[in-house]
């Protein structure tokens, strides 16, 4: 299937770091998913008592997965933008463990015929889900990628977020969905968000069983006037861990984090 559809930031790759990775809400991002990856990172280890082989789907620049080669883990880094990948590949060379990692640029379609059977510990999958034409095919394409008893994380654009902030904001005449919501070319909303719903879905019919699901960014991104403890990142940053797991604030995150585990299938 063609892939030409699918967003490349080849073009907005300096953008997409300032904006998206840079800053406090890069900074949330990378506490609320290091959070929930750290006791899902000391299970696999338990179980597989050596370093855990982990793939990174979309790896944009390679923050969290220059961490776990840090940690000594076998990681390997794909992305289907050749300057996002670039990037990547010099912070890890910064970090010392560019040469321990392993690169591949082009699109997750890719991924199954390159690896050729080979599987994962942990799978992560961030930001990728909610800028393809074709989402409902993403899963089924992981599936295989997840080793049994392995863990697949995925983090994606939650279309509820926008929906709310612009009732918010009294900009009834925005509020979209996803049958007809068609965003700017330049801009950095993603062109095709999927609800929880359907990627409850998705995992289900791809013998996924969900294990945590948490909300990334649940309320800063709402904050039309900072005062108080909106004015000091650190207790933002605090409150955004604080509640990035408790219901129902979890559910307005501006994106939206599931670790799911192929346990049930390890031997169908």
């Amino acid at each position: 299937m063609s892939t030409d559809q699918d967003r490349n930031f080849d073009d907005l790759a300096e953008r997409f770091s300032r904006k998206i990775y840079g800053g406090l809400k890069g900074d949330i991002r990378l506490a609320v998913l290091t959070a929930d990856l750290a006791p899902v990172i000391a299970q696999l280890m338990h179980k597989r008592q050596a370093p855990l082989r982990i793939l990174d789907v979309a790896g944009g620049l390679g923050q969290l997965s220059i961490r776990f080669a840090q940690q000594g883990h076998q990681v390997m880094v794909n992305d289907v933008s050749s300057v996002m990948l670039g990037q990547a590949r010099e912070s890890a060379r910064e970090a010392g463990v560019e040469n321990t990692m392993t690169w591949h640029c082009g699109p997750y379609q890719q991924l199954n015929a390159v690896l050729k059977g080979q599987c994962f510990d942990l799978v992560l999958c961030h930001a990728l889900l909610e800028w393809l034409q074709n989402p409902e095919l993403l899963v089924p394409a992981l599936e295989p990628l997840v080793a049994p008893n392995g863990m697949l994380s995925l983090c994606f654009y939650n279309p509820a977020s926008i929906v709310y902030r612009n009732l918010m904001r009294g900009n009834f005449d925005r509020i979209i969905n996803t049958h007809n919501y068609t965003p700017d070319g330049g801009s950095l909303t993603p062109q095709n968000p999927c609800s929880l719903a359907q990627v409850r879905q998705w995992l289900a019919q791809s013998g996924f069983d969900i294990r945590q699901e948490s909300g990334l960014r649940v309320f800063s991104d709402y904050v039309l006037e900072k005062r108080g403890g909106n004015l000091q990142p650190d207790q933002v940053l605090a409150m955004e861990l604080a509640y990035s797991g408790q219901e129902p604030y979890k559910w307005m995150g501006r994106y939206l984090h599931v670790l799911a585990s192929r346990d049930r299938r390890a031997d169908r």
